[in-house]
């Protein structure tokens, strides 16, 4: 399994940017708009590092990252718009292993969360996903597809590759052309014919592999990935 990372912010729209950019490296993501439920899914959930907002409603950063450490340790960085030394050591002494002072860069956000998970020994963000006869290799950009006991690779674009991995994530699941932009192409001002154009030349590549129908189009919403039983 790729490494889950528990996004603890108010704001929907930075919490939905950093979700883009983490699940477009191959992380998987769950969020959090306050500090209790932040607590709430780390414990059910058992994420392998936290990005905990200073600023939340119910708990704030501050009282998630105590009881955090309480719990055990797992790696967190605070997120704060308030770019004072004070915060900053108040983190490193409670326990943070990072602090991060917005506006941000969210690339230097995944950069640095890959950074502590790979001292910290859990990095597993290049892992292998599989989904009926396809295998996506996370770490190598790679794509196999089984067909009648042979192994085919299919070669891709890094954004049809995205697309794919993102698709093959969640399998069945139908996708809306702003949901794949949003997790694929972040930050671009691509639209929704761009979408269409990645999707219908990934759908020819898998056909021509031996995959035909895996790659649907659902009217009236966007795509899904078919997996055969």
């Amino acid at each position: 399994m790729t490494a889950l990372v528990l996004i603890a912010e108010d704001d929907v729209e930075i919490a939905n940017i950093l979700e883009a950019y983490f699940i477009r490296e191959g992380f998987r993501t769950v969020h959090a708009r306050d500090g209790k439920v932040a607590l709430e899914l780390h414990l059910a959930l058992k994420p392998d590092i936290a990005l905990v907002d200073v600023t939340m409603p119910r708990l704030d950063g501050w009282e998630v990252l105590a009881e955090l450490r309480r719990r055990g340790n797992t790696p967190v960085i605070m997120i704060t718009a308030l770019d004072k030394e004070v915060d900053r050591l108040q983190g490193l002494r409670i326990g943070a292993d990072d602090y991060i002072v917005k506006p941000f860069n969210p690339i230097e956000v995944v950069a640095r969360a890959k950074a502590i998970l790979r001292r910290a020994g859990l990095a597993n963000t290049g892992a292998t996903i599989r989904v009926g006869r396809l295998t996506i290799d996370l770490d190598s950009y790679q794509v196999n597809l089984e067909t009648n006991g042979t192994v085919k690779p299919v070669t891709l674009t890094l954004t049809e590759f995205r697309l794919l991995a993102h698709l093959a994530r969640t399998p069945s699941k139908a996708f809306t052309r702003g949901e794949l932009i949003d997790a694929c192409l972040p930050g671009s001002d691509a639209m929704d014919r761009t979408v269409d154009s990645h999707l219908s030349k990934l759908r020819k590549k898998l056909e021509l592999a031996g995959a035909e129908g895996m790659l649907a189009s659902i009217r009236g919403i966007g795509y899904r990935l078919v997996i055969e039983a």
